[in-house]
């Protein structure tokens, strides 16, 4: 708490004590007396006195604040009318606590100290050490506030207003030095993350963006009847103000400001720059109040959040566009365009739509606890000086604010290399998901086609077991001497087999049937010159056969009655590949014949 600046003065019926507590939220203070203790409170400020004559409420004490200077007027009865009080130049003196006269109780009843307990916690600690005030000297080289009139505001009061600016001691610390602060500290705070995820991600912007405040209906109406009558309109018509706002001014105290030429300026570019942050708050929360409607406002606002003292629109626009890049929830470059063009339909309504909003301000400020120091700096003082200004100077700044064009560019955040960086960062992504959704495409494929070729494959080669398996089996039991001589012949290939017209039957050679239908197709692996020798040498042997005596008739018989019988039906059969003959595999098996023939050799 901070101990204001006080004195105390007395006729023969009344004390009189006059506090000086500037930028204090007059609307809320405590006043205490009894007997010799006096007390005031009134946010930041708190005065607890000791006093060297006892006074009295009776009914006839008053109490008086005067806005312009920020002093409270309190005026007690004495108790003892006529009485004379010693001392009231000793400041430090009336500032001391009165000592407690009473000894602590030995012995008090538990539960009684404890509800005493809770009533004391709940109460204001009137105990606290206070400092005597003291007016500074030498005088501050480095003003702020409406039109740069103030000085020395925050050099007391910089523990209870380090909520409502970021700029730290700015009683010493120069407009220039504030700036390369202020543009140092946003460049720290912005956060590409956010930036490109509100960028990409602009639903909730976008639904935002939609809003229509009471100022674009207003201006619509006033731009249709210029159109019409092709003459200018009071903008009184088109802006209602309400019963509390009527209350509001008349609540101001009117003043007069002289400003020199720079000074005006100031306050020129630090109402666009507070118009703008107000945009901004009415578009993010679609015109309803909240709890960070304050600090949306003042954080915006350079000149509220900074103290900052603009020499341009062009730099008013910059530095609105990038605390919202910075600071707020929704940092979208959209936000900043709609409050430009929102101020600009404001300013072209003329300066009973500028008051509203400041106005609106004012109670927004009002109503959140600490920023009702801005109040005392600055929009206190815009409410009262805006009603003075002329139409055409309102309307030239509009103008010059018109032709300040505003890009991404402009902000020294690199925003266009980032969205860039960010688009070619999706593009690369969606073409690897592309090629990967191919790539997968084609393994299934390949894996498909590889599955089907082994399928197939293994359909044909159990298809081929199987009609091995079928052909042996028919085989087997169609002709049991075969089976017999089967795997032994198989293996045997070489061996010469003679049927009874004294031809071999080999591999490689082709024989007609008893119908002349069938075909039988032999396979050998012998070599064709021992094929040749083989059957020139069996011919010879059937020659000799042809010259045996009548003993050996009977095999001639035996081989003709094999001839005349039924053919046997073949061993494997198989469809060509067109499906219309059937070649015949026959096993090799033993001729009796051939045998009859080594004896008679032998016996020859």
């Amino acid at each position: 708490m901070i101990t204001p600046a006080f004195e105390l003065t007395q006729d023969p019926d009344f004390l009189t004590i006059k506090i000086r507590v500037p930028y204090a939220k007059a609307s809320e203070f405590d006043i205490y007396f009894e007997g010799e203790d006096f007390k005031f409170y009134a946010k930041p400020y708190f005065l607890r006195l000791t006093l060297p004559g006892r006074i009295v409420e009776d009914g006839r004490e008053k109490a008086s604040y005067n806005t312009d200077e920020g002093t409270f007027t309190i005026q007690l009865p004495k108790e003892v009318p006529g009485q004379y009080f010693e001392g009231l130049d000793m400041l430090t003196s009336l500032l001391a606590p009165k000592k407690s006269r009473s000894a602590k109780p030995l012995v008090e009843e538990m539960a009684a100290s404890a509800e005493l307990s809770e009533e004391n916690e709940e109460e204001f600690d009137w105990e606290m050490e206070q400092i005597p005030y003291e007016e500074s000297i030498a005088p501050l080289q480095h003003p702020y506030g409406f039109g740069n009139l103030r000085s020395g505001v925050f050099q007391r009061l910089q523990d209870e207003l380090s909520d409502v600016i970021d700029i730290k001691d700015p009683d010493q610390t120069p407009a220039e030095e504030r700036r390369r602060k202020r543009l140092a500290a946003e460049a720290a705070k912005f956060e590409p993350d956010h930036y490109l995820a509100d960028f990409f991600e602009d639903e909730a912007i976008k639904h935002l963006l939609k809003y229509k405040p009471w100022w674009i209906d207003a201006h619509k109406k006033m731009t249709a009847l210029k159109g019409e009558s092709h003459q200018e309109h009071d903008s009184s018509a088109f802006v209602v103000f309400s019963e509390e706002e009527r209350e509001q001014m008349r609540k101001f105290t009117n003043k007069s400001y002289l400003l020199d030429k720079r000074s005006r300026h100031h306050v020129y570019l630090g109402l666009i720059d507070i118009l703008l942050a107000y945009c901004y708050e009415i578009c993010v929360n679609e015109g309803d109040k909240n709890v960070e409607s304050s600090w949306n406002i003042r954080k915006l606002s350079a000149t509220l959040c900074w103290l900052e003292s603009f020499s341009s629109i062009h730099d008013v626009l910059v530095s609105f566009g990038r605390r919202v890049l910075c600071y707020p929830l929704y940092r979208h470059f959209g936000l900043v365009t709609r409050a430009f063009s929102d101020t600009v339909m404001i300013l072209q309504l003329g300066k009973a739509a500028v008051l509203k909003c400041l106005l609106d301000i004012h109670k927004i400020f009002m109503e959140s606890d600490p920023a009702y120091i801005l109040n005392d700096l600055f929009i206190t003082d815009y409410c009262i000086w805006i009603q003075k200004v002329k139409a055409k100077k309102l309307a030239a700044l509009c103008e010059s604010l018109q032709k300040t064009t505003l890009s991404k560019s402009h902000m020294g955040l690199e925003l266009e290399e980032l969205e860039a960086a960010a688009v070619l960062v999706q593009e690369e992504e969606k073409a690897l998901k592309a090629a990967g959704t191919v790539s997968k495409q084609q393994l299934l494929c390949s894996e498909s086609e590889t599955s089907d070729s082994e399928e197939s494959s293994s359909t044909s080669s159990s298809e081929t077991e199987g009609s091995d398996s079928d052909e042996q089996e028919s085989s087997t039991s169609e002709d049991g001497e075969i089976n017999s001589f089967q795997g032994r012949l198989q293996e045997e290939r070489t061996a010469p087999l003679i049927d009874c017209n004294g031809l071999r039957q080999g591999t490689g050679t082709s024989m007609e049937g008893g119908d002349g239908k069938s075909k039988v197709a032999f396979q050998s692996p012998t070599p064709p010159g021992k094929l040749v020798e083989e059957l020139e040498m069996q011919i010879h042997s059937a020659m000799r056969l042809s010259e045996q005596p009548e003993g050996l008739a009977t095999a001639g018989c035996i081989s003709q009655e094999q001839e005349e019988s039924p053919v046997p039906k073949p061993d494997r059969f198989s469809e060509d590949a067109a499906g219309k003959g059937n070649f015949l595999e026959v096993s090799p098996k033993p001729n009796p014949l051939l045998f009859l023939c080594s004896t008679n050799e032998d016996e020859d």
